[in-house]
């Protein structure tokens, strides 16, 4: 299988001093579709902010067995798509077009090449016409597709989702986990929900105080009723 990101012995601590990370160890490869789980707390949010260096620990993380660093950090920001819990953290253009182009544009390319980027990210997330619209005046689950469509205009190699289910009503939910089906990228997805968790990642790798404490094939992991209440997991009722 083809290696995508690699992090390698990677530990963080926030300047007041507290430790998020703890020897972080992981390989995603290409068709991956993994979920990292875990309390509040846990160190999810923290680690995935690492995969395209918003932020930098102690450790390794390469991404197609490059580091990550100051020379190929606009690349890898291209190639690596993370896509914020709150998408209004995301979206901050006038319209859908702006946001959409945004990443296209930093990246140099032109406007027959923005276009065409817009336009294509825009039909994968179901939301072509949506152009001209304010994204402020967007439904929650309307806003979600934009915020991933941001990220699918610049066709990065892997996407990385924070809590796509949070704040949806249950229907939305659904909703919106069929759209989630339908995207063929490697996917990590953060998320508390083992519903949403059950029905789209065949990986799991679970996290506690900043550690991997966990992983493995999502049946496996799920089926593990010791594990699961250890780590303050609840088995998923809904059987699929």
């Amino acid at each position: 299988m083809e290696e995508l990101l690699r992090v390698e012995n990677l530990s963080y601590a926030y300047p007041d001093g507290q430790q998020a990370l703890k020897d972080i160890n992981l390989t995603v490869y290409k068709g991956d579709s993994l979920a990292l789980v875990g309390p509040n707390g846990a160190g999810k949010s923290t680690l995935i902010l690492h995969f395209n260096g918003i932020i930098r620990g102690d450790g390794n993380v390469s991404f197609l067995g490059q580091p990550i660093d100051d020379k190929n950090l606009k690349q890898v920001r291209s190639r690596v798509g993370l896509v914020f819990q709150n998408p209004d953290d995301q979206l901050f253009s006038p319209t859908v077009f702006d946001d959409v182009a945004f990443g296209p544009i930093n990246m140099g390319y032109d406007e027959a090449q923005v276009n065409d980027a817009v336009t294509k990210a825009l039909e994968l997330v179901g939301m072509s016409g949506f152009e001209k619209r304010s994204p402020h005046h967007l439904s929650i689950g309307e806003k979600k597709r934009i915020a991933i469509a941001t990220v699918l205009s610049m066709s990065p190699d892997l996407l990385v989702i924070d809590e796509p289910s949070s704040s949806l009503d249950p229907k939305g939910k659904w909703d919106f986990i069929d759209f989630l089906k339908h995207l063929s990228w490697t996917k990590i997805i953060v998320s508390h929900d083992l519903e949403l968790v059950e029905s789209l990642c065949k990986r799991i790798v679970v996290m506690q105080k900043g550690s991997i404490v966990a992983d493995g094939l999502t049946a496996d992991i799920l089926s593990d009723k010791k594990l699961l209440v250890k780590y303050g997991l609840a088995r998923p009722e809904r059987q699929l």
